[in-house]
Parts: structure tokens; sequence; C-alpha cells
């Protein structure tokens, strides 16, 4: 037993802190060496859990085929791993490099690899890209999170972020042996416009930025020219932003005003996963294209995320070429 106990001893003992008094930052920190952390207080935030959430499961849905589950984001991407993974589905390519690392170099050249490849994506968007290798290999959340806003934005995934985001973060340096800290604020999200539709601005635009009392007539106008349709069918819109989220009311209101019957194998009418929803919508744009409309510029998965802009966009589009259409 004593050997057991002394055993024991020899495999805690470099875990517990020598000195309880010294500040685990003080030992950990070169002289002029910097470290940030976000502000506790910011990591509570709710629109910040929630963009978190939304990149955890946009990738999880990404990598499903591959069987890996993501949990924590600085924990599961700090070694290249996931990342690899994640550019090589979302860009259709494979990188030529080692598939496990358990060093630290290889880990790092794993990231400088992957890093260099979003990179070459990005460049040409001019976008500042505020992540590096030590700051991924690092487990720095907001450089992880800005990675991720960004490659959402180039592969245009189907998710909605939340808008406006920032978080306050925590900067840290080491000078003459003593830490220093400071604020920052760090924007991690704008507008889902910004990021997401790379259209130019419309009437729909200045719509809601200047004109938010216009937007109910517009609205209402809109409702009273789909629901003249629908009501053949005994159907009726109350609600623009919610009942052609599933795309089941454009698909029958496309039929109505091209005036033929949708075979209902060509559309699920009781959509119960995202997948069928935007399969729905798209299967609707397809529709608006057979009728000599333009391409919408919204996105199937706008509509489905409740995007009442984009919504407004689809149905404005049949208005103005359908309204007199009895």
């Amino acid at each position: 037993s004593d050997l057991q106990e002394e055993g024991k001893n020899a495999i805690n003992s470099p875990m517990s802190p020598a000195l309880a008094d010294v500040h685990p930052e003080d030992t950990q920190l070169e002289e002029n060496e910097e470290r940030t952390m976000i502000d506790p207080t910011s990591k509570e935030d709710p629109k910040f859990k929630e963009l978190v959430k939304v990149l955890l499961d946009w990738i999880n849905d990404v990598l499903v085929e591959e069987r890996i589950i993501v949990k924590q984001l600085e924990e599961d991407l700090y070694d290249g791993q996931v990342l690899q993974k994640l550019l090589e589905k979302l860009a259709g390519c494979k990188l030529n490099v080692a598939e496990v690392t358990q060093s630290e170099i290889g880990q790092k050249q794993k990231l400088q690899t992957v890093l260099e490849a979003v990179h070459d994506l990005l460049r040409p968007r001019g976008w500042a890209l505020r992540w590096s290798v030590d700051s991924i290999h690092g487990k720095n959340l907001v450089a992880i999170l800005h990675l991720l806003v960004s490659l959402a934005m180039h592969f245009r995934a189907p998710i909605r972020l939340p808008e406006h985001v920032t978080v306050q973060v925590v900067v840290v340096r080491k000078r003459e042996g003593l830490l220093h800290s400071s604020h920052i604020s760090e924007e991690l999200t704008t507008t889902t416009e910004m990021m997401m539709g790379r259209f130019e601005r419309d009437a729909f635009d200045t719509l809601f930025d200047h004109a938010p009392d216009k937007l109910s007539v517009v609205k209402k106008s809109l409702i009273t020219f789909v629901n003249k349709h629908l009501n053949k069918l005994n159907l009726e819109v109350t609600e623009l932003e919610t009942q052609f989220a599933d795309g089941v009311y454009l698909v029958l209101l496309m039929g109505l005003l091209e005036d033929y019957f949708v075979p209902l194998h060509n559309f699920y009418l009781t959509p119960e996963s995202f997948d069928q929803k935007v399969h729905n919508v798209s299967f609707a744009f397809e529709l608006m294209l057979d009728g000599g409309l333009k391409k919408p510029k919204a996105r199937p998965e706008d509509v489905v995320n409740l995007d009442l802009k984009s919504t407004l966009r689809v149905l404005y589009n049949l208005f103005t070429k359908y309204k007199n259409v009895e």
C-alpha cells in the first residue's frame, strides 16, 4: 500500500501547483508576450452562445459522413485535424497533409497547410484575416470564431448567423515582470446582408432601413396577392415570415399562377427536416425559372431560416409578374 501511495503521489505531484499564490499566467507568459481571452461575461451573452451553437451544428452537419462530432470549438479544432476535414468537404479538395499528428510541431505544420489553403480561397475577397497558426493552436476562441465565420460566409453556409455579435476581450501582456491587462471589443459578425448577401442593395434594403412604416403596407399587399390565389385551395396566409418557410405554399402558388397541377411526388407536402424544406423552396425556385422569372436573389436556406427580407423578395418577384392574373 505504501508503494501504491508513493506511485499515486508521483503521478499527481507534477499536476498540483507548487505555490498556491503564484498566478498561473505569471509562469506561462514570457517577457513582452501577450495572451488574449474572452471576458467571462461575454461568454454568457445569448447572442455569443447562439453563434457558437450555430457554428458547431454547421460543422457537425458538414462532417456527418466523416463520423466526426465536434463538441467544443477550441478543444476540437486547435490541432488542424477537424479543420482539414471541414475544408476538404466544403471545397471538394484533398490537402496534402499527414492524417494524424501528435507532436506540437506536426500539428502546427498541418495547421499551416490548412490555413494557407483557406487564405488562397479568401485572398481574392480582400478580407482581413484575423487568425494565425499560433492563435488557433493556442486555442484562442476569438481567432477560431473569426475563421469559421469567414468560411461560412465564403461557402455561403445554409445557416443564419446571429447579427452584431461583439465580445469583450481581455488582453494580458507581461512587461518588466508585471502583468498588464486591457479590454478591447471584437466584432465577430455584422449584418446578414453584409455577411451572406453579396448582392447590390435593392428597394427592400431601403425599406427595412429607412421606411419600416411602409413595410407593413408592402406586406399587406403581398398577403392580399397570395391569398387571392391560395384561397382557391382553401388555404390562407396570415404570416409571411413563417408560412412560406417550408416551401409548400410557394410550390402550390406557382402551380396556381401558371395554371398547372404540381405532382405531389415532386415535393414534400409535410416537410419535417431542414433539408426537406430547402428541397421544396429550391423546387419552387426552379418552377419560377421555368415560368420565365429571373433567378431569385434570395437563397432557399434564407427563406427556410425565416429571413423576412428574402421571403419578401421572392414574393415581390411573383407579384410584379402575376399581379394581373385572375
